[in-house]
């Protein structure tokens, strides 16, 4: 059992890294194969087996994603779309490396506060989930309103939060595999790198030294993460990427501090996922639905064994992250980045059109558009959440 347990990490780990340093390639896409081929590996291995290789991979991915989020600008999931912002700010002044270590030190904050949090959460989860999903969508109208206030540019935050709403309601509605795919990639991705074309971006040599973690900062991203991410995370319909929204809103951040607040976000919603599966048998991502559908029930002794084996794989993965982040960083000054970011807009394109065929493509030109009018407006791009925060507020309250 232990030498299984062991393989299945290995192998898990590996394919965490192809996915979290492959734009357009997530766990969940893996994990659908994986069991799509399940009645076959199961004639040489068990559902539990399967089950522990699929949590390796999605809690290695939580951890490599922010490379290509910093150092190419492509966002692979909505975790990571934020970390773009200030990541890539960070990575003009030479502090990619820096970026990346805040991120993955928040991810490995987060399997430690998620492990804290496991008995409180097994025992008032359910009654919590209860008292709290019928408010859900006031809350998110009156973060939005605040985020939208507190711009110089009022009118045009509004606009920018209501016009890629309604564009993200329409792509969500439409029928394509893997819908946030271009939606994503175009808003924040491919949209940054036409501005970076635009300008003529020069990445400058990166600094790769002892980061300097404030740790007043840690502290405050940390219990956002706590009193937030956890909340968010297990409500259906949102996500990282909200939470953070919300975190930031409600105590304020440097970059530093938003960037380890990001980090700790995606990975404490993998964490809590296996926890809501256990508690109260709703499944909150891709990779905890096939969980759900190898393994027929999810006992205590189950979450207490996909606990232990993430924690095993954030060890692991912190040090694959910053070993990888450093040959980035030594790369990234030595490569044409204008090149870069064409090859990059390409690949994109090219797994938009796999994923999701001409109406992807259309969709991705669209959301390009979008994507660069808050730059050349001059306002935030947070506004551009409102892809995903718009529809998650109407699902709350039709």
């Amino acid at each position: 059992m232990i030498i299984e347990v062991a393989i299945a990490v290995l192998i898990g780990i590996l394919g965490g890294i192809f996915s979290g340093l492959t734009p357009g390639i997530h766990t969940n896409l893996l994990a659908t194969l994986l069991f799509s081929v399940s009645p076959f590996l199961l004639a040489y291995t068990s559902p539990i087996i399967l089950s522990v290789l699929i949590v390796s991979m999605a809690i290695t991915h939580t951890f490599l994603n922010v490379l290509p989020a910093v150092y190419l600008g492509a966002p692979d999931s909505e975790g990571k779309i934020l970390s773009v912002l200030p990541g890539h700010r960070m990575l003009l002044q030479g502090k990619g490396y820096e970026a990346v270590t805040l991120t993955v030190l928040g991810s490995f904050l987060a399997i430690i506060l998620g492990i804290i949090l496991t008995p409180l959460l097994l025992k008032f989860l359910p009654s919590l989930y209860s008292s709290i999903k019928d408010y859900i969508g006031y809350i998110l109208i009156i973060i939005s309103a605040y985020m939208i206030f507190r711009e110089r540019k009022k009118f045009w935050a509004f606009f920018i939060f209501t016009l890629s709403g309604i564009f993200g309601l329409g792509v969500l509605n439409l029928n394509i595999k893997e819908p946030l795919f271009p939606l994503l990639s175009s808003l924040f991705g491919i949209a940054g790198l036409l501005i970076s074309l635009k300008d003529n971006v020069k990445i400058p040599q990166q600094i790769i030294s002892k980061t300097d973690i404030p740790k007043k900062e840690v502290v405050k991203a940390m219990s956002s993460a706590g009193l937030v991410g956890t909340f968010v995370s297990l409500m259906p319909g949102l996500g990282p990427a909200q939470a953070a929204i919300i975190g930031s809103q409600i105590i304020k951040l440097t970059d530093k501090g938003f960037l380890i607040l990001v980090g700790s976000l995606e990975t404490l919603g993998m964490v809590t996922s296996f926890i809501a599966i256990t508690s109260i048998q709703k499944a909150r991502n891709g990779a905890v639905v096939i969980i759900s559908r190898l393994m027929e029930t999810i006992t205590q002794k189950d979450l207490i064994l996909f606990l232990a084996v993430a924690f095993i794989t954030a060890i692991i993965s912190i040090f694959l992250s910053l070993k990888l982040a450093k040959v980035f960083s030594s790369l990234i000054t030595k490569i044409n980045y204008q090149k870069l970011c064409i090859i990059i807009i390409i690949f994109i394109v090219g797994m938009c059109f796999w994923l999701s065929s001409y109406t992807g493509l259309f969709v991705l030109i669209v959301g390009s558009f979008i994507g660069m009018l808050p730059s050349l407006i001059g306002i935030g791009k947070n506004h551009l959440m409102g892809c995903l925060l718009l529809p998650v507020i109407l699902f709350f309250l039709l």
